[in-house]
């Protein structure tokens, strides 16, 4: 970490509804971040996750982190309970699961922690709903960070169709 680093004014906390539009383009930038090519995303993509965060806040416990650097937020988490792929039968306190998803931390301040510190911020607020897990989609980049946490591979397997 650089020495100029160390004397900025670093600051997590949680985000309010009027920065969702924020919350849409981190996620947006975590995709283009990750190779996905503008055309594959959806033109109206903030409309979308700001419908989709408003349901999750709603529905499913739903809250967002930011970090600040200087006052200035460069990056943001989201986080909710898992809906679950397929009928949830199991008692809640055996299959609680929480889902963290959008960890995205600005080009310029990666490899200086935000994004580990902005994931437990996420994993605590799971705790504090009784969650039993707390699942993740990692992108090549952010798994030594969630290895670091404790996070362990599953075993979640893909067949690409196309």
């Amino acid at each position: 970490m650089s020495h100029l680093f160390d004397r900025q004014q670093i600051s997590l906390r949680e985000t309010y509804p009027h920065e969702d539009t924020l919350i849409a383009e981190h996620f947006y930038h975590l995709w283009r971040d990750n190779d996905v090519p503008d055309s594959s995303i959806e033109p109206n993509w903030s409309d979308i996750i700001i419908k989709f965060i408003d349901r999750a806040r709603q529905e499913l416990s739903y809250k967002a982190f930011a970090i600040e650097v200087d006052g200035v937020v460069v990056g943001s988490t989201s986080c909710q309970l898992f809906a679950g792929l397929y009928p949830q039968a199991l008692a809640v306190e055996y299959r609680k699961y929480g889902y963290i998803w959008g960890v995205y931390v600005e080009p310029a301040y990666r490899g200086r922690g935000l994004g580990k510190q902005l994931t437990k911020m996420a994993i605590d607020y799971l705790k504090s709903l009784g969650c039993t897990r707390a699942i993740l989609h990692a992108s090549p980049s952010g798994k030594p960070v969630y290895t670091s946490l404790g996070f362990v591979a599953s075993n979640e397997m893909r067949l690409d169709l196309n």
